[in-house]
């Protein structure tokens, strides 16, 4: 039965409100599955564009097969057009499976602390199909290459996971009672542990006496963030609090100071 030209019109009109319908369906579904999955496939630019341009290909080629015109030209002609494109956007394209290859190994997700080895560092906002967007902690955001990531050095701070352990160093007087201070230090650490926005109250912070400075004896206080930006607030907290604690004690941190011998420079004369 042949359609009339009105009859085609509204059927096309039809067809291409339901193939957008379907297209936002699927990408809210692909949303809602990740994030319910930490194992499914990342939600991206890159991935909700490659999920509706599947869905409008399919609905062209059901438009068009439905309309009487024969698509098997039309495929071959794609075929033929997309290696002339594939020749023509050699960087384009190395980019775009570059990009799909670090969304599907999953080595760099969105929401990850990364540190470039040209130093910039920030949080993974987004991967599209030419770059990769990291928001720096100032606020400005820098744009990489997918195929230039994926031949770079990175430092993923959340991976295998987001908690990081750092250490504090500091110095204590020779005179002190080193029994007394690692008591100091060790209650705050874990002080700082519990009520700090952060930090990880189940983890048990390590003191340790690490070495002989010139001008006192370091310790090195070991806490744990929940995220990498966590650090510079639980640092804050535990330097002004510990420095509290030792005053209050008399515990005494020295200034650098370095000492000269000088009746032994005179034997040596």
């Amino acid at each position: 039965m042949t359609m009339s030209l009105a009859e085609k019109t509204i059927f096309v009109l039809i067809s291409m409100l339901v193939t957008i319908i379907c297209a936002n369906i699927v990408v809210a579904a692909v949303k809602k599955y990740s994030r319910r999955h930490d194992t499914a496939l990342p939600v991206t630019t890159f991935t909700q564009n490659v999920s509706k341009i599947i869905i409008f290909a399919v609905g062209a080629l059901v438009i068009l097969h439905s309309l009487g015109v024969s698509i098997t030209p039309i495929l071959a002609t794609l075929g033929v057009g997309g290696l002339a494109v594939a020749l023509a956007l050699q960087e384009t394209l190395a980019n775009l499976f570059a990009g799909f290859h670090v969304i599907m190994a999953r080595q760099i997700k969105i929401g990850d602390y990364v540190k470039l080895d040209s130093g910039q560092e920030g949080h993974v906002t987004d991967i599209d199909w030419r770059t990769t967007k990291i928001k720096m902690p100032s606020n400005s955001v820098v744009l990489v290459p997918n195929m230039k990531l994926t031949q770079t050095i990175i430092t993923n701070y959340s991976l295998p996971d987001k908690r990081v352990t750092f250490s504090v160093e500091l110095p204590v007087h020779y005179n002190t009672d080193l029994a007394c201070a690692e008591k100091a230090v060790l209650e705050t650490a874990k002080e700082i542990m519990r009520d700090v926005k952060g930090a990880v109250p189940d983890f048990e912070p390590s003191v340790r006496y690490s070495s002989f400075g010139d001008s006192g004896i370091a310790i090195s206080v070991s806490l744990m963030a929940r995220e990498f930006t966590d650090q510079a607030l639980l640092k804050h907290e535990f330097i002004k609090r510990l420095t509290k604690r030792f005053r209050k004690e008399g515990i005494v941190i020295p200034y650098p100071t370095r000492a000269v011998n000088y009746s032994q420079e005179k034997a040596q004369q």
